[in-house]
């Protein structure tokens, strides 16, 4: 089902407070001038973000890294309000349009805490997630909700010093779900609860002395997706301090609860941070096991069968004679080997996944099958002798993803133009395009369009810094695959060359994958 909202701000309150004012004032700027001249803006950024990414993963001296630490800080500061900004005047200027279809509730909430986890795990925080027992598959707008969530998170991972930020999915009542996004950060006074959704308010943007910044326009952007979706968002205090900023939406159920194959089955979760706690005991609980919890290895849960311990408390053995598993973030995959040779029975990568938790805690118990599935977050490069058309007429953005693609094995050819990849694909063959859309002269669009049309079947990936649901649209009915949002991510990059080299099957549950 498809309907459309208009959001209702005014997007000149002077204008609106004083008619004169409207009528000498010059005509207004459309939003297709917007989206060209942010397109302006990024398009630099995006170049400074990219060689800063490059610079970090070289030697550098602590002093020049905490150079370009700020360095990328910065430019990713700058691109999130020019984002933010286009946003908000897209969501004022036209109509909401809300695309309700089948949804997973395990796989919105996976993909957008996995691709905000390296921002959290820059600033030294934990992120987790879980759904309540029973919830599976919904009918909503799965686009809208992940911008939701997407600006909840952002929000949360910025104001927090430490910890960390869970989010959550449970019923809210009759035909209703709510999302949840609490952090360990300072919270929201309460009287401050209703105007930080206004535009353009901000409260103090201070934390411990620094300066956070912002335009005030997450939260705004986020209330007007409430009112399209009839639904309410707010902001509560966390039950253990800091914030819970929820979405409350109407939602029918659509079937596919998760597997409850941890019935009967007890898990002891050890680690220093709340957050990683609740995540893991939460997953347990829905497929479900029994969990219980402990900050330390001095005193681990007694009745349980399997305990997953956190890295974070660098074990030189597992703490008794029970099977253990130890829990790793992705940078820490060099530990893998160093854990089994001190006695633990395998690994889980944070954030926590439930159906490898399960598989995990069934193959220690003696219950599943013994050898593990290889967590995609840590597989090595798969991409050695990939053939990559790069189409990217902006000189620093595609030396920045030629770099990207060389380091993971891909034979890279790069073309400046629409005309200069018909003709490169016209005398070779390739695995892989990556295509700009915005180029002068012959756009991404059409030169995808033109390559269909001649028969192509090659995977086509836009590159784009535009990551709205219309364009994902435009970059679908062009002909495209899938999308990357610019500055490209090296995750997001490697599961695409993932998924060409394992013969490209379609996505499922996100689209967007940076």
């Amino acid at each position: 089902m498809i309907h459309a909202v208009r959001p209702s701000f005014d997007a000149d309150p002077a204008a609106a407070r004083d008619p004169g004012r409207g009528e000498q004032a010059a005509a207004p700027v459309t939003i297709e001038q917007l989206a060209s001249l942010s397109h302006e803006f990024r398009t630099p950024l995006n170049g400074v973000i990219g060689l800063a990414r490059l610079l970090e993963a070289t030697t550098l001296s602590g002093e020049q890294r905490s150079y370009v630490d700020a360095l990328r800080e910065s430019g990713e500061h700058l691109l999130g309000l020019v984002n933010q900004l286009l946003d908000f005047a897209r969501l004022g200027a036209s109509s909401v349009e809300i695309v309700n279809e089948e949804v997973s509730l395990e796989d919105l909430l996976r993909g957008v805490c996995e691709l905000t986890a390296p921002r959290a795990i820059e600033k030294g925080l934990e992120i987790g997630w879980w759904t309540a027992p029973g919830l599976g598959r919904i009918r909503a707008d799965e686009s809208r909700l992940r911008q939701v969530l997407l600006n909840y998170i952002g929000n949360a991972i910025k104001f927090t010093r430490s910890g960390g930020v869970i989010v959550s999915a449970a019923p809210a009542g009759p035909g209703r779900i709510r999302l949840s996004v609490r952090d360990t950060g300072p919270g929201v006074a309460e009287n401050d609860r209703e105007r930080i959704f206004e535009p353009f308010i901000q409260l103090d943007p201070r934390v411990d002395a620094v300066s956070l910044g912002g335009a005030g326009l997450g939260l705004a952007i986020v209330r007007s997706l409430a009112t399209a979706l009839n639904a309410a968002a707010g902001v509560d205090s966390a039950t253990d301090g800091g914030a819970d900023f929820w979405l409350d939406f109407p939602a029918a159920k659509a079937g596919g609860a998760p597997s409850r194959n941890l019935a009967r089955r007890r898990v002891g979760v050890i680690s220093p941070c709340l957050v990683v706690r609740e995540a893991a005991n939460r997953q347990v609980l829905a497929r479900g096991g029994e969990a219980a919890g402990a900050a330390g290895l001095e005193a681990p849960p007694a009745d349980a069968e399997v305990l997953l311990v956190d890295h974070a408390l660098a074990p030189q053995a597992p703490p008794d004679d029970r099977p253990a598993i130890i829990l790793l973030s992705p940078e820490d995959r060099t530990q893998i080997e160093i854990y089994r040779q001190r006695g633990f029975a395998g690994y889980l990568i944070k954030p926590l996944r439930p159906g490898s938790l399960a598989e995990r805690v069934l193959a220690a118990a003696g219950a599943g099958k013994r050898k593990e599935s290889l967590d995609d977050r840590i597989a090595p490069a798969v991409a050695l002798g990939i053939r990559v058309l790069l189409v990217e007429d902006h000189a620093i953005n595609a030396l920045l993803a030629t770099a990207m693609l060389t380091r993971e094995g891909c034979s890279v050819d790069h073309a400046g133009s629409g005309p200069e990849a018909m003709a490169a694909v016209a005398v070779g063959a390739y695995d892989l395009i990556l295509m700009d859309m915005r180029m002068p002269g012959m756009s991404g669009l059409e030169t995808a369009q033109e390559m269909r049309a001649l028969g192509l079947s090659t995977p086509i990936v836009a590159l784009t810094a535009n990551a709205f649901e219309d364009d994902r649209q435009a970059c679908l009915a062009a002909g495209m695959d899938e999308f990357l949002v610019k500055p490209l991510s090296g995750d997001a990059l490697r599961r695409i060359l993932t998924r060409v080299a394992s013969g490209w099957s379609p996505a499922t549950g996100q689209h967007q994958l940076a």
